[in-house]
């Protein structure tokens, strides 16, 4: 009699890169307004506050479910985790693109953004199902598609607006989502390991659980706050590139302002490749090169605002991409081999602490700006991404101590 092995992250062909996709769609949905803001409030007759909302919303509501969902994944099931909540995020898409006032749309974009945390749960089960040896390798690949989801919604939101009211892209997701997640539901293997189930009581101490886990793990810790600061650099540019263009020196539409926002694809491919040299224990040199890129990167844009113009741009914003995502992957490696029983609790602290980073960095930024323009802004960031190479430097050797 013969038995059929699991089938892992590894061995089915197309198995990650259909969870890269998945991810990809999930988070895409919070995005989607950031570009048609001023047509929305034409269309729905929302106020430009009430418009703005939407954007917060969309980041309130993700850090709601990274707190309250994504730890979830310790105690049930990750697979039909996973797949239903996918499935709510596409129902809450198509009740936003079938919006009749600016409340309803808000209630339902504040939904998606919830449970489109299902990403959350899809990157640690790529690695739990891939293993110790290609679990960089595996995470890079599935977070190369979380990025990518967010970089390249915003461009198609302003496209299918345009081609077909604001309705569409809203709906056009809703439909791949559930498209993707029929094809996940069918290619995510069946040995998902059974978990005792969550009780009321159980579900309270899971989330209490996670301020011991960051009491008794000084390398989460440490890796939460050098990769939260690498995000806040990353997120600077966000406001500070969009500044630059539309202002005097360049005079940029919006839609050519977010089609160069797709330079952040360098930064999401480069994910695979980043994912396979920590897998060869390269993942010291990764996190400290990237941070160092990032600072570089940032010094290098200075000129930007200057003679030298959109190439300086250009080049940095390729590198810091880059940067990133190789401190982000390396960093992901190494807390998610901590505590394999914990793993979406040490994800829920660590993208926790990654977001509230970014959150940061952009409302530093939208500060400073009116003070110290383009140059302090590449400042900002570079001083961001050193310091997070410093306190690296600094506490690595908690990483090597036999408590981590």
């Amino acid at each position: 009699m013969t038995t059929t092995a699991p089938r892992t992250a590894t061995s089915a062909p197309g198995l990650l890169r259909l969870m890269a996709l998945a991810t990809g769609l999930s988070v895409a949905g919070n995005y989607l307004a950031h570009p048609i803001l001023g047509l929305l409030q034409e269309r729905l007759g929302m106020s430009e506050t009430a418009a703005g909302m939407l954007v917060t919303a969309a980041q309130a509501g993700y850090a709601v479910g990274l707190v309250l969902l994504v730890p979830m994944a310790d105690a049930v099931r990750r697979r039909p985790l996973a797949l239903a909540l996918l499935l709510i995020t596409a129902a809450a898409l198509v009740a936003a693109g079938a919006a009749p006032s600016g409340g309803v749309l808000l209630v339902a974009a504040t939904v998606a953004a919830i449970t489109s945390v299902g990403a959350q749960v899809i990157v640690p089960y790529a690695a739990e199902l891939a293993g110790p040896e290609h679990q960089a390798r595996a995470v890079g690949i599935v977070m190369s598609g979380l990025v990518l989801g967010t970089v390249v919604s915003r461009f198609l939101s302003g496209v299918l607006s345009d081609l077909a009211g604001w309705r569409t892209p809203y709906l056009v997701l809703a439909a791949l989502l559930v498209v993707v997640t029929a094809a996940l539901s069918r290619a995510l293997p069946r040995h998902d390991p059974g978990r005792p189930g969550l009780t009321p009581s159980g579900y309270r101490a899971l989330l209490v659980s996670m301020a011991g886990l960051v009491r008794e793990l000084p390398v989460l810790r440490l890796r939460a706050v050098l990769i939260g600061l690498a995000l806040g650099s990353f997120m600077v540019q966000g406001a500070a590139v969009t500044f630059l263009l539309a202002g005097s020196r360049y005079g940029w539409t919006p839609a050519a302002i977010g089609a160069i926002g797709l330079l952040g694809a360098v930064g999401a491919l480069s994910g695979p490749t980043i994912g396979k040299f920590v897998d060869r224990g390269h993942g010291a040199v990764l996190t400290a090169g990237g941070l160092g890129l990032q600072a570089t990167a940032w010094l290098l844009m200075i000129p930007a605002g200057g003679a030298i113009g959109l190439p300086a741009l250009i080049v940095g914003l390729a590198l810091m991409g880059i940067g990133q995502q190789a401190a982000l992957n390396s960093s992901q490696a190494v807390v998610f081999s901590l505590r394999p029983e914990a793993r979406g609790r040490i994800n829920a602290v660590f993208m926790g602490t990654f977001f509230l980073g970014g959150t940061l960095g952009s409302a530093a930024t939208a500060a400073l700006w009116p003070l110290a323009g383009w140059t302090g802004a590449c400042l900002l960031g570079a001083g961001l991404a050193a310091a997070a190479l410093v306190l690296y430097l600094v506490f690595r050797g908690v990483e090597r101590a036999p408590s981590a």
